[in-house]
C-alpha cells in the first residue's frame, strides 16, 4: 500500500462530535465514516461530556479504528468563550464526570440567556423548539438555536445565524459564568489527559495564547478548517517557541441545513507519531 491510502492510514482526524453533544452521527455512525474514509482513528471530543466515547470505543475496536477518549471544554476568558480540547482522559473518573455536569449545566443557562436576547431582538424562539432539533434533548448548543433561525427563514444558513445572532460578534451572544482556560487545563491533567487548546484563530487573542503555552497547555490545534494559512504559521511558530505539540481535525459536527459544520471528517488530521507523544504526555 503506498500513495494517498497509506497517507491517510497513518493519520487521525483529533476533533469530532457526535450526537452526545451537538454533532448529526451517532458516535458508530461517526466511526464507520472515518473508517470508510481511510483513517487510522479520530478522537471523540463532544462538548462538556465523554458520553459518546464508550460507544465509539467499542464498535471501533470491532472495525480496527483507534478511537481516542476525548472531551471538548467550554470555558471563558476575556468575555468569550475558550474551547480547551482533552485527549486520553479517564471517562469514568467521578470527579471528572461532575465537573462535566456543572458545565453542562452552564450550557443551559447560556441557552436561555440567547433565547431572551433573540425575544429581546424580535425573533422568539421557545426551548421546545430548540430540543426538537436532538432527539435526546441533553446538551443542547448553538448550532441547534442556528438550526431554528434557519428552520424560520431568519437566516439563509448556518454560517449567517452564526455571524449575525449566536457567534462571538454576532447581536445575540452572550457568555456566562464559566471556569477558566486554566482550570480546564487543570481538570483535563487531572483526569489522566492531555490539555491542547482548540481553534485559537477564531479567538482573536494571542497574547491568551501565549499566556496559556506557558501555563501548562500541551498542545495548539494548528490546522483547523477555519484557520488560514498565516494562522497557520502564526500558531506554528508559538508551538516551536513553547515546545508544544502541533494538532489536527475537522471539528465534525456533519451537515445542517444544507452546510458542513465546520468540515467533513478526516478534512484536517494529525500524524501518527505526534498522536503517540500525546498519548505517552497523557501518561497512558
Amino acid at each position: 500500500m503506498k500513495g494517498k491510502e497509506w497517507h491517510q492510514l497513518n493519520r487521525l482526524d483529533l476533533h469530532v462530535h457526535t450526537t452526545a453533544s451537538d454533532g448529526m452521527f451517532t458516535p458508530v455512525e461517526v466511526v464507520k465514516r472515518a473508517k470508510a474514509k481511510g483513517l487510522q482513528g479520530i478522537a471523540i471530543t463532544d462538548h462538556d461530556t465523554v458520553a459518546g466515547v464508550e460507544e465509539a470505543r467499542k464498535c471501533g475496536e470491532g472495525l480496527g479504528l483507534w478511537v481516542i477518549p476525548g472531551v471538548e471544554i467550554s470555558t471563558v476568558a476575556n468575555g468569550q468563550d475558550i474551547h480547551v480540547l482533552g485527549y486520553f482522559v479517564n471517562p469514568t473518573d467521578e470527579l471528572f464526570q461532575e465537573r462535566l455536569r456543572e458545565q453542562r449545566e452552564a450550557r443551559k443557562r447560556r441557552n436561555h440567556m440567547l433565547l431572551d436576547r433573540l425575544t429581546k431582538l424580535g425573533i422568539p424562539i421557545t426551548m421546545e423548539e430548540v430540543e426538537a432539533r436532538k432527539q435526546d434533548k441533553v446538551n443542547i448548543g448553538r448550532p441547534h438555536i442556528a438550526e431554528v433561525l434557519v428552520a424560520k427563514g431568519v437566516v439563509q444558513n448556518m454560517d449567517e445565524a452564526f455571524a449575525k445572532y449566536l457567534g462571538k460578534d454576532g447581536v445575540a451572544y452572550v457568555t456566562t459564568p464559566r471556569i477558566s482556560p486554566e482550570e480546564a487545563l487543570a481538570l483535563i491533567r487531572q483526569a489522566g489527559g492531555v490539555p491542547v487548546l482548540a481553534h485559537p484563530g477564531l479567538y482573536d487573542d494571542d497574547d491568551l495564547v501565549l499566556k496559556l503555552a506557558g501555563n501548562g497547555l500541551a498542545g495548539i490545534e494548528v490546522n483547523h478548517p477555519d484557520h488560514n494559512e498565516e494562522m497557520k504559521m502564526r500558531y506554528t511558530e508559538i508551538v516551536r517557541q513553547f515546545g508544544l505539540f502541533a494538532t489536527a481535525g475537522s471539528d465534525f459536527h456533519g451537515e445542517r441545513q444544507g452546510s458542513m459544520y465546520h468540515a467533513d471528517l478526516g478534512t484536517c488530521t494529525t500524524d501518527r507519531k505526534t498522536v503517540d507523544a500525546l498519548n505517552r504526555a497523557a501518561g497512558s
